[in-house]
C-alpha cells in the first residue's frame, strides 16, 4: 500500500496542534511554511517599507503565537494567519494616523518618493507603495487581496461609501504615475 503524502493543509493542521502545545520546532515550520505570503501583503500594506514590512511580519507571527489556541481550524491555517497579517498592518495603519505630529492625511498630498530607474520607468510595486497609506491599503484590500467594500470599510473604520472613493483615487493615482513614468520609449 502506497502511502499519499500529506498535504500542505495536513501538515499546518499537525504544526498547529503540536505549537498549540509548547512545540517551537512545529511553530518555526509554519512560519517557514507561510512567511513568505505574511510578508507579501505586509510589504505591500507598508507601502513597500522593508523594515515596516519586517516588523509587521514579526508582530503577525507573535500574534499567531500567542493565539493558537483561538484558531478552531473552521477555514484553512493559512486563510487565518493572512487574515492576522493583514489585520496587523492595518492596525499599524490606523496607529501611524494617530501619532502625534502625523500630518500625512489621505485628503493632502503626502506620498513616499519614487525613486526610479529611467531604464526601467516605474514599476508596479513602486508605484502601488507610493500612494497615500489609506488609498493603497484599500487598493491592496480590494484589487490585490479580493475583499469587498463592506469588509474594507469595517476594518479601515470607513463608510461603505468612502472605500469605493478611495479605491477610485488610488486608481487613479497609480494609472497617472504609471503613465508619468511608464514606458516613454517602449
Amino acid at each position: 500500500m502506497h502511502l499519499q503524502p500529506e498535504t500542505a493543509e495536513d501538515e499546518d493542521r499537525a504544526d498547529v496542534a503540536a505549537a498549540a502545545a509548547g512545540d517551537v520546532a512545529a511553530f518555526e515550520r509554519l512560519y517557514r511554511r507561510h512567511c513568505g505570503r505574511v510578508h507579501a501583503v505586509v510589504w505591500r500594506l507598508a507601502g513597500g517599507v522593508q523594515a515596516r514590512a519586517d516588523d509587521l511580519v514579526q508582530e503577525t507571527f507573535l500574534r499567531a503565537w500567542r493565539h493558537l489556541g483561538s484558531y478552531r481550524g473552521s477555514s484553512r491555517f493559512s486563510t487565518w494567519l493572512h487574515r492576522l497579517a493583514v489585520n496587523t498592518a492595518l492596525m499599524d495603519l490606523r496607529a501611524a494616523r494617530s501619532r502625534p505630529g502625523h500630518d500625512a492625511d489621505d485628503d493632502g498630498d503626502w506620498q513616499i518618493p519614487v525613486h526610479e530607474d529611467p531604464a526601467r520607468g516605474l514599476d508596479l510595486e513602486r508605484a502601488v507603495a507610493s500612494l497615500p497609506p489609506r488609498a493603497r491599503a484599500v487598493l491592496v484590500l480590494h484589487d490585490i487581496e479580493g475583499w469587498e467594500h463592506r469588509e474594507i470599510a469595517a476594518v479601515l473604520d470607513m463608510a461603505v461609501g468612502t472605500s469605493k472613493a478611495q479605491l477610485h483615487r488610488a486608481r487613479q493615482l497609480l494609472r497617472q504615475r504609471l503613465v508619468e513614468h511608464g514606458d516613454a520609449d517602449g
